[in-house]
């Protein structure tokens, strides 16, 4: 979102070497003055702001809004409106708005003062972030903590570097439906339902069309359904679809994947990576690690590893993050590496600033609103790990609901898709009925065997597969997902029935 800078009180006008061109800001003026339709062509990106001189800066802002209530500007209308102003009267009062309007040289180069104008203004601005960031750092009176110094500065920054993006702010209906028929064109051309970031699973695009720039995508399920293996398999498939994109000549804009941050705040970096090489190398990620793997096998994992050497997966595992760090390190990694999509494992593991009164349900509340925050300022997807609470358990059908998830209600309301995972082969392979212990012909014995062959019968049926429920979402239907799941490899893909189509429920 477009944010106006403010320039600092430290930078006056006396100050010597600061960067400013006032004979730049004097043309834009007389050109605004002389002809008022040139106002269309600046006032998007420049504010008063961002305007060395102060009275040069409340001339634009009076000249706008005067242009803003469909009024002429001339120096005859703008006398009354300025001539108390002391700045101007230390310039000579309407008098030098009137010389002013006299270069119409002016008129030929209104872009490019405008340009330069702000461009003045963020270099000032950066001025003015690295004295503050001087005198905290030499600041020793008050509490020393430097990392969070280190953060503001980042944030400062990234606000700088960041202000003159317009995509934010009020859009016409003609700009918003632009951006609509575009993600449509791409629906239609893609051949797979698929509008947003690809999660490399035809079904999945199917029912939720990819994943959608500023949405906040939760992920939930209780411990052993897969959660961390499904978020990993999308941020995979999304970075490996960019990587072939860009390889095969598309533009950044034009691909279906994405670079991708995963923020680990549960598994190491190399674990993670281990998990996906194993994947990649269909190897069990158990025996990798135990070393219980022959020499073909690690050639071919070492085969995969410098396949992927160029992917666009950048994982952060600092422990202990709070959600104004990581919303630090990802708008650095925007920055960097222009990240189409983050996933955080998971949102429990994150702090909040400690202004919550030590209340657990008002810091998740505080995570799920920054996570949702961050979503839409960096204009991407943000997909979220979140825990279960332990209610599934008591209930004889363990399918997830809204209901369940842990520790505040926030989550669901900040969320635009909440999905869960759910495999019924992790409940069913725990209820598993004693066989006989001999065969026989008693009565018992066969009962005992009919119900183990009625339990095999049911693990067929649920063996290897998974469903992906989703439970909310703005932009279309709720319903189920069936998945299969590869559990020796941690992997989830589309499933064999060609002929499937996922279940719809409106709500």
């Amino acid at each position: 979102m477009a944010e106006v800078l403010t320039l600092a009180s430290n930078l006056q006008e006396k100050d010597i070497g600061v960067p400013a061109n006032i004979q730049a800001e004097a043309a834009l003026l007389g050109a605004l003055l002389i002809d008022n339709r040139l106002a269309e062509d600046v006032q998007v990106k420049l504010r008063a702001e961002h305007f060395f001189d102060p009275t040069h800066g409340l001339i634009y802002q009076t000249i706008m809004r005067q242009i803003d209530r469909n009024q002429h500007v001339t120096p005859v209308i703008l006398q009354p409106l300025l001539e108390k102003d002391p700045g101007l009267q230390a310039k000579g009062g309407i008098k030098y708005v009137v010389e002013l309007a006299q270069h119409h040289a002016a008129l030929l180069g209104v872009r490019d003062f405008a340009a330069q104008i702000y461009d003045l203004a963020l270099l000032r601005e950066l001025i003015s972030v690295g004295r503050e960031m001087v005198d905290n750092a030499m600041d020793t009176q008050g509490i020393i903590d430097p990392l969070s110094q280190i953060e503001e500065a980042e944030a400062s920054l990234y606000r700088v570097a960041e202000s003159g993006v317009t995509e934010g702010g009020v859009k016409s209906f003609a700009q918003a439906a632009n951006i609509a028929v575009k993600a449509a064109e791409m629906a239609l051309y893609s051949g797979a339902n698929l509008s947003g970031i690809t999660t490399g699973l035809d079904t999945v695009n199917a029912k939720i069309g990819g994943l959608h720039r500023s949405d906040l995508l939760i992920l939930a399920g209780r411990p052993g359904m897969g959660k961390t293996a499904f978020a990993t398999n999308v941020a995979f498939n999304a970075a490996q679809r960019y990587m072939y994109d860009i390889r095969n000549g598309l533009k950044p804009e034009e691909s279906a994947g994405a670079p991708v941050a995963f923020f680990s705040l549960e598994m190491s970096a190399d674990q993670l990576a281990t998990r996906l090489l194993a994947e990649q190398s269909q190897l069990s990620s158990e025996d990798l690690r135990m070393g219980k793997i022959r020499k073909e096998e690690f050639r071919n994992l070492a085969r995969a590893a410098t396949e992927l050497e160029e992917l666009p997966l950048y994982i952060d595992d600092t422990p202990g993050l709070t959600i104004a760090s990581l919303r630090t390190r990802a708008r650095r990694l925007k920055r960097r590496h222009n990240i189409g999509l983050l996933v955080v494992d998971y949102l429990q593991l994150l702090h909040g600033s400690g202004k919550a009164n030590d209340n657990r349900v008002n810091e998740i509340s505080e995570i799920s609103r920054g996570l949702k925050t961050l979503a839409k300022e960096l204009d991407i997807p943000v997909l979220a790990l979140s825990q279960l609470s332990r209610a599934v358990e008591q209930r004889e059908d363990k399918r997830p609901q809204l209901s369940d998830l842990r520790e505040s209600g926030s989550i669901e309301q900040d969320a635009d898709i909440v999905l869960f995972v759910y495999r019924e082969e992790y409940y069913l392979q725990s209820r598993e009925p004693k066989r006989a212990a001999e065969k026989s012909d008693s009565p018992i014995d066969a009962r005992v065997d009919e119900e183990h062959r009625i339990w095999q019968q049911s693990m067929e049926q649920v063996y290897n597969m998974a469903e992906l429920i989703v439970a909310k979402q703005r932009h279309g239907a709720t319903g189920k997902v069936r998945l299969r799941f590869e559990s020796r490899i941690t992997r989830f893909s589309d499933p064999v029935d060609d002929n499937y189509m996922p279940s719809e429920e409106r709500v």
